[in-house]
């Protein structure tokens, strides 16, 4: 069974709950989600497994997951991204932030997302059960492609991608 860490608006741990039941009552719990480029400034983008228990077959950033109790969320990254995408990435946190939105199968994503950022040069060797397709990506490419096709990706990658854009201004 796999859990999330619940958290407050501050990021303290409140307690842990079954990953489903947070999701399906959208109590707000610790994430991550991270961008790994390549030398060219592309980023890793995957295409999540059709068989995913919510946003299969739709576009995202390179991981998102959710740390387990006791980890710490570079620890978590850098096992999801090895779980996922069968590679080793060092990621470092560039913000924090609070978002929620509503997904397929009755599903609330109620997230305190970590953004981190990580580089890799290689294709990943993803893991069939969680990523069906990937591919490198311009930033001005996925921006058009997301205006254009908005259902092809996932709600919390428009929503992060959106955040990491304005952080990059700051």
């Amino acid at each position: 069974m796999e859990e999330v860490i619940l958290v407050d608006r501050d990021d303290n741990a409140i307690g842990t709950m079954e990953k489903m039941e947070a999701h399906e009552k959208g109590l707000l719990h610790r994430a991550f989600s991270v961008f790994i480029f390549n030398s060219k400034g592309q980023l890793l983008l995957q295409r999540r497994a059709d068989t995913k228990y919510h946003s299969g077959g739709l576009w995202t950033n390179s991981c998102c997951s959710h740390p387990r109790k006791g980890e710490t969320v570079q620890e978590a990254a850098a096992r999801r991204v090895e779980e996922e995408l069968g590679i080793e990435v060092n990621s470092e946190q560039l913000f924090s932030f609070i978002y929620k939105a509503e997904l397929d199968n009755n599903l609330i994503e109620h997230e305190l997302d970590h953004v981190l950022i990580g580089n890799y040069e290689n294709a990943p060797v993803p893991n069939a059960e969680e990523v069906m397709e990937w591919k490198y990506a311009d930033m001005d490419f996925i921006q058009k492609d997301i205006q254009e096709q908005p259902d092809l990706y996932t709600a919390w990658f428009k929503i992060i991608l959106e955040k990491y854009l304005e952080h990059l201004k700051h």
